[in-house]
């Protein structure tokens, strides 16, 4: 199964980061959502490989979000899902936070798939609301 996920990243301190073909980029520390899909075969075993990678039990690198959770200064918060829809360029624009420039965005229109966020817990509870599925563990 696939669909839409929203990854709720902190920021433990000011960090630059090398994201890959974006280059250095400079993320303050706070709070980050992340918005994805995971659409093709293995559906949402995407997640649980940016979960790998943001643990440390994965290096390798494909996109802007795998440079962000790699590193020292993140970590992976909550992840939020919403089974079977394709709603990722709507929730990039309608939950809370300003768009990291370019970020997760190069297959599409969107400013950004990532936001810098006023808080975890406004990011969590806009995508509740949206119908989201907050994931265990």
């Amino acid at each position: 199964m696939g669909g839409t996920y929203v990854l709720v990243v902190d920021v433990n301190r000011h960090s630059t980061i090398e994201v890959g073909a974006l280059g250095e980029r400079e993320f303050a520390a706070g709070a980050y959502a992340y918005v994805g899909s995971a659409f093709g075969p293995g559906g949402f075993a995407r997640v649980d490989r940016h979960r790998e990678l943001a643990s440390g039990d994965r290096d390798a690198r494909h996109w802007h979000v795998d440079y962000l959770l790699g590193h020292s200064a993140t970590i992976l918060e909550s992840v939020v899902r919403f089974p079977d829809e394709d709603r990722e360029c709507e929730l990039a624009d309608r939950l809370p936070g300003e768009p990291v420039e370019a970020f997760g965005a190069s297959d599409c229109d969107c400013p950004a798939h990532l936001l810098a966020a006023p808080g975890t817990d406004a990011v969590l509870e806009d995508a509740r609301a949206a119908g989201g599925v907050l994931e265990d563990g």
